[in-house]
């Protein structure tokens, strides 16, 4: 399908994520473009929420959102935000944190896992199943009901939510959901979406190869901390949504995951957004697609939710 009206106008003024030479950034560079957010208007509202806390749990710095004052245990989800393991953070992300907890009615956990290239693989995966394994160890620190934990990520975050996921399973830690949201899925750069998608469609292939590198760090491609398309065996692991867009370097591989979950015996439900950019759904004054793609992904995490119950 053609680009999507938004997403010609988003591309009209963003031509790329960044803008920017990214092999001359020096270290002080990558941490002032952290602290800048010239979309901010266009990540939704901040929705008040009876309970937002920041704290410290496993030695990770998470914000807690409770959608309804203290008392009931509630499921729960665990949120990685994306930015290519490089930007990115739980105060950027925090309209999203506040838009899953009211539309779900569960605790978020949005996870402020450390950053490369200061901190290189496997650091932020290490820290994304640190903070899964706390939820089980101590629902009541998060007013949690454990039969009720899922994932949620996307980009990055997406790939940390796939290694959790099965991080978890192998750790004997239920999980009754994953959400993938456009993830990062396999590391060599090199699938028909980095050719189709190379330039001018926001994330470039060449900006996504470098946030791979940062992270990676020269660790093994295959390796499925890293690249969870290559783990061995999917059985078993969390049912899933699995969301891409059309114009996306991370579109195949997502499809690709998807197939293999579903082969693996997992259930899955698949979804590509036509004509839509890589960042749609973080971006809802922007695409009118990120809230079709919220209410989708929040009605599968009610159902998966409730069903734990």
């Amino acid at each position: 399908m053609a680009l999507h009206p938004q997403a010609e106008a988003y591309l009209t003024l963003f031509p790329s994520d960044l803008g920017v030479d990214l092999d001359s950034l020096t270290p002080g560079q990558i941490a002032e473009l952290r602290s800048m957010d010239g979309m901010a208007e266009q990540r939704g509202p901040r929705i008040g929420l009876p309970d937002v806390r920041d704290e410290t749990v496993a030695g990770v710095p998470v914000r807690i959102y409770r959608p309804e004052p203290a008392g009931r245990p509630l499921p729960v989800l665990v949120y990685f935000h994306g930015g290519g393991w490089v930007f990115g953070s739980v105060e950027r992300n925090d309209a999203l944190g506040r838009d899953l907890a009211h539309r779900t009615g569960a605790v978020v956990v949005s996870v402020d896992y450390r950053l490369a290239p200061e901190h290189p693989f496997p650091a932020a995966a290490e820290d994304a199943f640190a903070v899964v394994g706390d939820v089980h160890a101590r629902p009541a620190f998060y007013g949690a009901d454990p039969r009720r934990v899922a994932v949620v990520g996307d980009s990055a975050g997406g790939n940390l939510a796939a290694v959790a996921a099965w991080l978890a399973r192998d750790a004997g830690l239920p999980l009754v959901h994953q959400a993938l949201i456009y993830p990062v899925v396999d590391a060599s750069g090199d699938t028909p979406g980095y050719a189709a998608y190379a330039k001018g469609f926001g994330l470039e292939a060449a900006e996504m190869r470098w946030f791979i590198e940062r992270y990676a760090a020269g660790a093994d491609p295959r390796d499925p901390r890293l690249a969870p398309l290559h783990l061995p065996d999917k059985s078993g692991l969390a049912p899933a949504t699995v969301i891409t867009a059309e114009y996306d370097p991370l579109c195949h591989e997502g499809a690709a995951y998807a197939r293999a979950l579903a082969g693996a015996g997992v259930p899955v439900e698949y979804r590509c957004f036509e004509g839509a950019l890589h960042g749609f759904f973080g971006l809802p004054g922007f695409f009118d697609q990120a809230l079709e793609a919220r209410d989708l992904v929040a009605a599968r995490l009610r159902d998966a939710l409730g069903a734990g119950s």
